[in-house]
């Protein structure tokens, strides 16, 4: 596998691996922003990075009357009205390392800032889909598919969703080319990424050119064989290997929240001041409700500030400011969502390490 492109990267990720590239911001930088600047945008890659001519560039859509059909940027960009919407994209082994701590798992291990809230701008895949005319008779999945990189466990990179996720009007999953206003560029997945809210980044496929309807999800190793939470009594892949296809393909990630920044100050009086800032995502629909803090591991909590959330699908930022703490301790936090589901204080174990979402934690 050719990695002779130099990746180019901001100096504010940490490299969790360089071929493939994948590197993370640190998360006190990261809650710092509503909306996340592409510079603390982290980095998930399965393959080199390529860069793609948009003039000669071409999305197949296969189904069709004509078979096959083929459009352009321009056919994307002109043709289709450009929808613009506010979504976190977030890894499925966010959290990994803290999974790992409980028993070793397989994956790049890490930390709790693999997740972005960004502004995406493309065609709603709704519309390119019934625009082309695609066969929808006996279909039940929407298939899609990267050739332009290689990848490490498949021939390419494939991933699939649901129809009924893909032509929901409010589903919101786009044929994307713009990120935060300015056009994606080749780590972000140029010329077009699938974005599909409220479901795990293995989703949004990068560098997507090719997409087919079927009856079946895709077969591809990352949709497959990958990206499934298995039970935690399978250890090894040897293990896992008959079982992939007893357990479901993950879509949206859980209830999570994560403690990002404590800063502990003095005021005139000599009283000690706890300032807490951390994030937190929803499952699928519902949205984050409430967050609560606590400094005796559970035992007493304490309300959380809202400070930001934007439409349906945005992650939520919250704060925190606490008197009179001491000087050293443990800051826990937990979600409520709208549907009532509160984030509980343990995760089960599972190989790949993904959707780890007990509560968060952090010394100060």
């Amino acid at each position: 596998m050719d990695y002779s492109r130099e990746v180019e990267h901001s100096n504010h990720l940490i490299i969790r691996g360089r071929e493939p590239f994948n590197a993370e911001p640190k998360t006190a930088a990261l809650v710092e922003f509503n909306i996340t600047p592409d510079e603390l945008v982290y980095c998930r890659n399965h393959g080199p990075v390529e860069e793609i001519d948009d003039e000669t560039f071409r999305l197949k859509i296969y189904g069709t009357p004509e078979g096959c059909t083929s459009l352009s940027m321009d056919d994307l960009q002109t043709k289709f009205e450009r929808v613009q919407i506010v979504a976190a994209l977030q890894c499925a082994g966010n959290r990994r390392k803290e999974m790992n701590k409980i028993k070793p798992v397989n994956g790049i291990l890490w930390d709790d800032a693999v997740i972005c809230n960004v502004r995406w701008t493309g065609a709603r895949l709704r519309d390119v889909l019934l625009d082309a005319g695609v066969s929808l008779e006996g279909a039940a999945h929407v298939l899609f598919e990267s050739h332009i990189t290689p990848c490490q466990d498949d021939t390419y990179y494939g991933a699939s969703i649901e129809l009924k996720k893909a032509l929901d009007e409010e589903g919101d999953v786009l044929l994307a080319y713009e990120m935060n206003d300015e056009p994606l560029s080749p780590d972000r997945g140029a010329p077009i990424r699938l974005v599909v809210p409220g479901y795990c980044g293995a989703r949004w496929v990068k560098w997507l050119d090719t997409i087919r309807v079927s009856a079946d999800e895709s077969l591809n190793f990352y949709q497959a064989r990958d990206y499934k939470i298995l039970p935690p009594e399978v250890e090894t892949k040897q293990a896992a290997s008959s079982l992939w296809s007893k357990y479901p393909s993950m879509t949206s990630l859980p209830l999570n929240s994560v403690v990002a920044s404590t800063t502990l100050t003095l005021t005139p009086s000599g009283e000690r001041m706890l300032t807490v800032k951390g994030y937190a995502t929803s499952h699928m629909s519902a949205r984050v409700e409430n967050v609560e803090v606590s400094t005796d591991n559970g035992s007493t909590w304490l309300p959380a500030r809202i400070t930001y959330q934007e439409g349906q699908w945005s992650w939520t930022l919250w704060e925190a400011i606490l008197s009179n703490v001491e000087e050293h301790g443990e800051i826990v936090c937990r979600a409520v969502d709208t549907a009532g589901v509160i984030q509980g204080p343990e995760c089960k174990w599972n190989l790949r390490g993904v959707a780890f979402n007990p509560w968060g934690r952090r010394k100060w």
